[in-house]
């Protein structure tokens, strides 16, 4: 049994919404192409191989798809037409994903798609785009099964849906998986809202693992239980960041931005409230991923060098330390209980350059309600993971600013402006290749580094808590739950 902290509300790739829909629908629908990879590289999964037959700007980009043998849960062949029918369902106006009809207007997916063969098919975009590979990591559907009237589609993940989904979800095994049937029958996933009720649910043998919801100061906790409990993490590609207003007056400085990123002591808060089990962060991306580069200005905590930009930008200390502050920010954040305490730990920081910090914690759709709206000075935000180095232009693209004509969507929600970024941004979202590519994005994690429209605060480990005797379990730095196709019970 698997305890996670929100219930799912659709276990189908046509509805999945939330982190936790995605993660399971796709035990039950096997993709394309995942980045299920230690090093976040796309990985052929339902695909055997994708060629580009052609990229240029005046036919675009043809993509010539062979699919692997591999059979749907009730024993049918995964075919082209299955791929066909899959993306009908899902970029169905009226009752398609949200999401996927983005995706592919965006690069402009002329369908129907080519049908070569029960095995091969074209794909084809109205412009090359980069992100080609990630762009087919969806779950494919078997032909005919989500039509109106039927209980749900067919597909051929390593699970099968086998009851309904809430606050308690089960999965059968499916005999026909391509990689071989998991190693158990059936897998339940509870909703368990309380954290020390999931901790105690683990240690009592009621449940056998959860991936991420026991908070770091738990942690002390979990070794008291050693004789029970196996507690292990591994890098992720999550990121949790401090975000810039840089259309306020004060922060559109880069220098009190930079001096803000100098003033918090990020280490030490890894050491402290994190128990160790984070890693600093420098950009979007984590270091272990392809795409990655090291700025040449790296920010360590630095204070005094805080307090001198501070100083330079037009905002003196007006009464020596502990008096009248330089200037005065809005912080939000959720009201988590964890969240709420890192910003307290960098609201006290920043209070040593005589900054002053109003924390706000808010109810989580207030509080993202408000980030979209530009209300704030400072926010704190994790992001999903990141893989695709395509979401750089996501997050700091002029054109990614939320408003009311893209639905507020946008997240660039720091409203930072740069065209010489954007046209860098717009380059590696089209260069194919990826010595190219890796160029591009070096660039631009430069000029990031030195704009700082974004601190990147750290990369939080992925931490898997299981009772002693479940074993096999991959801890995936996208903290996808594929691994639970490899988990067994040794007693």
């Amino acid at each position: 049994m698997l305890l996670i902290e929100q219930p799912p509300r659709n276990v189908d790739p046509r509805y999945a919404t939330t982190s936790y829909d995605f993660k399971l629908t796709y035990l039950c629908f096997a993709r394309l192409v995942s980045v299920d990879d230690d090093a976040l590289k796309p990985k052929l999964e339902l695909a055997e191989q994708v060629q580009v037959v052609s990229a240029t700007p005046e036919r675009g980009l043809v993509l010539e798809v062979t699919l692997r043998d591999a059979k749907f849960s009730d024993g049918h062949a995964v075919t082209s037409e299955d791929v066909r029918y899959t993306l009908d369902k899902l970029l169905d106006e009226k009752a398609g994903s949200p999401s996927m009809r983005s995706r592919f207007s965006e690069n402009g997916l002329v369908r129907p798609i080519e049908i070569l063969s029960a095995k091969q098919f074209r794909i084809s975009f109205a412009k090359p785009t980069a992100s080609y590979l990630t762009d087919l990591d969806f779950g494919i559907l078997r032909s005919g099964t989500a039509e109106a009237g039927r209980a749900r589609p067919i597909g051929a993940g390593p699970f099968v849906l086998s009851g309904d989904v809430g606050e308690i979800t089960r999965f059968a095994r499916n005999p026909h998986y391509f990689l071989g049937p998991p190693s158990v029958a059936a897998l339940t996933v509870r909703v368990v809202r309380d954290t020390n009720s999931r901790l105690l649910s683990l240690v009592g043998g009621s449940a056998d693992l959860t991936q991420n919801t026991v908070p770091p100061m738990l942690f002390d906790s979990v070794t008291r239980w050693k004789n029970r409990l196996e507690l292990e993490s591994a890098p992720s590609a999550l990121l949790l960041y401090l975000g810039m207003n840089t259309e306020d007056g004060r922060l559109r400085n880069a220098k009190v931005r930079r001096a803000i990123a100098l003033g918090i002591d990020r280490e030490r808060i890894i050491r402290t409230k994190l128990r160790g089990k984070a890693r600093l962060a420098s950009s979007l991306l984590p270091p272990f991923h392809w795409a990655f580069s090291e700025s040449s200005s790296r920010l360590q905590f630095d204070p005094e060098e805080a307090k001198r930009l501070l100083d330079a930008a037009g905002y003196p200390d007006p009464d020596g330390p502990g008096g009248k502050p330089r200037l005065t920010l809005q912080f939000k954040t959720s009201t988590d209980a964890m969240a709420t305490a890192i910003a307290r730990v960098i609201a006290s920081q920043l209070a040593e350059l005589d900054v002053a910090v109003e924390l706000r914690p808010l109810e989580f759709h207030l509080f993202l309600s408000d980030v979209k709206k530009g209300n704030f000075h400072l926010y704190m935000l994790s992001s999903a993971e990141i893989a695709e180095p395509s979401l750089f232009r996501n997050f700091f693209h002029s054109s990614f600013i939320p408003t009311v004509q893209n639905h507020e969507a946008g997240l660039n929600r720091m409203r930072y402006r740069n065209p010489a970024l954007d046209k860098l941004l717009e380059d590696g979202s089209r260069e194919l290749d990826r010595e190219k590519r890796k160029a591009i994005y070096k660039e631009i994690q430069e000029i990031l580094a030195q704009e700082l429209p974004m601190l990147p605060l750290w990369h939080p480990d992925n931490v898997l808590l299981a009772r002693k005797g479940v074993v096999g379990f991959k801890i995936w730095p996208t903290a996808q739950l594929s691994g639970l196709s490899l988990v067994r019970k040794t007693h």
